[in-house]
């Protein structure tokens, strides 16, 4: 038996290096279902059943894969269907999963120690660090380094939602906005051939005036609450006492961290021209060897992170276990619907593409901000943003250039309007479990929506009317 399906497994390999890839002209709108149902499953499984989500999450991942690649497997050939896995995983899920990961483990092997007494200023300062370390260590690790010493530092106000809320916006969304290292929607961009430095100079406009717009008005707010509302702190300590002056836990991380860098650096500027076809997947060589030595970076930080750094920051693998399992999902099921927004206007979105696209041919930047922007706010913000970067266009080339302000538009709508909900971006409901396992009341999902509604809407209305009329 073994025997006949091994046969069967390499008379299959020609065949599935020659596969057809997915005619998006011939597919229906019900190819779109898995994808969607999978974003669905993780919008609303944790808020109408979270017990079963939490048990069940990396199964239902799976069932909705399932449900893409069996009817595609009968529709158009086992080949075609393996062939899609491989490119996905390959190309996508790998070199994402690996550069989070690594993010994620560095970031969560030093902590900040010592007393910070929670003023306006120095709570707006450790903002403004988190925001600008965000977009150097991605804002799940900015999160995850400070959110803690953040809470410490106001542990004796009355009033802490808001400083919360605050850091949500800033160092778990706006922060990333700079580099591909940011945010995984960005860096989904970056492996699809946008350079590195491509963000940096096309928004940085954008990224300084949400920065700045929401770090004055989180300052005032703070600043109210603080000297209107009677808040008190405790006497400043004596530096000398132990455990009062800050200092850093396994700074060898900060080593690794410059590493993770380099390697990403080194993926987008050293071109080889070396590339293996892997069943009808080009893989280059640089980026095979970025994401092995970013394998190795994440055990040389497991085996020196000193133990307790790590438990000072509670790190546990359940984040990125959750995303792994999700994202293995959203990257097999999004198959159909890239290949269904390439066939443009003869595709099943064709009303999609053409909501965005003016009269003229050229694409509208304000509806692609505000379409990217309005998904990522309640699903997940990096596959939505490589839903529109294909509908603008797919290729990287022409995106940066001639489109530079459409892929300005969807950039900025996947990063900042991740913030809109709990649900727009991985590290909103970390900082949410923190807060609330810490004793803060965070607001409900809609309580959350409305701090949104009236401290970002304003301020996303007029980035759309100064940067993408």
């Amino acid at each position: 038996m073994h025997k006949k399906i091994l046969a069967i497994l390499i008379t299959c390999l020609p065949m599935m290096a020659q596969a057809a890839e997915l005619d998006g002209a011939q597919l229906s709108v019900w190819w779109g279902v898995p994808f969607i149902g999978l974003l669905l499953s993780i919008a609303l499984g944790p808020l109408l059943a979270p017990a079963f989500w939490h048990d069940h999450f990396g199964k239902i991942s799976v069932v909705w894969s399932l449900a893409f690649l069996i009817p595609c497997a009968f529709g158009f050939g086992m080949p075609t269907a393996i062939a899609g896995v491989v490119h996905a995983f390959l190309a996508e899920y790998f070199p994402f999963i690996i550069l989070l990961t690594a993010l994620f483990v560095v970031a969560g092997g030093i902590c900040l120690r010592g007393h910070l007494r929670g003023t306006p200023a120095m709570n707006t300062g450790l903002l403004a660090l988190g925001t600008v370390l965000a977009s150097l260590m991605g804002t799940t690790g900015a999160a995850m380094l400070l959110i803690r010493p953040v809470i410490n530092a106001n542990e004796n106000r009355k009033h802490t939602v808001h400083i919360i809320v605050f850091f949500i916006f800033l160092v778990a969304n706006a922060g990333g906005a700079l580099t591909p290292l940011g945010d995984p929607p960005l860096f989904l961009g970056f492996l699809k051939g946008v350079d590195f430095s491509w963000t940096f100079k096309n928004i940085f406009g954008q990224t300084m005036f949400m920065w700045g717009a929401l770090l004055v008005i989180f300052y005032l707010l703070d600043n109210y609450y603080f000297h209107t509302k009677g808040e008190q702190l405790p006497p400043k300590p004596d530096p000398s006492l132990p455990g009062v002056s800050l200092h850093f836990e396994g700074k060898v991380n900060f080593v690794l961290l410059a590493v993770v860098v380099a390697l990403v650096l080194m993926s987008g500027f050293w071109k080889p021209g070396i590339s293996y076809d892997i069943y009808g997947t080009v893989v280059e060589l640089q980026n095979l060897l970025r994401d092995g030595l970013l394998v190795l970076v994440i055990l040389a930080s497991l085996w020196l992170t000193p133990k307790v750094a790590r438990e000072g920051n509670d790190f546990s693998w359940g984040p990125i276990l959750e995303v792994a399992k999700l994202f293995a999902g959203i990257f097999v099921t999004i198959a159909p619907v890239i290949a269904m927004l390439r066939a443009g206007e003869h595709g099943a979105f064709g009303a999609i593409v053409s909501a965005v696209t003016r009269s003229d041919g050229e694409p509208h930047n304000a509806m692609y901000f505000w379409a990217t922007g309005i998904l990522s706010s309640f699903l997940d913000n990096a596959p939505t943003y490589l839903v529109f970067f294909n509908t603008a266009s797919g290729d990287a080339t022409e995106l940066m250039t001639r489109l530079a302000s459409t892929l300005a538009a969807i950039s900025c709508g996947a990063v900042f309007m991740g913030a809109n909900s709990y649900i727009g971006n991985a590290p909103n409901l970390m900082v949410k479990a923190i807060a609330e396992e810490r004793g803060i009341q965070m607001p409900s999902f809609f309580g959350y929506m409305a701090w949104a509604c009236v401290v970002l809407l304003p301020l996303f209305v007029v980035m759309a009317f100064i940067f993408f009329r």
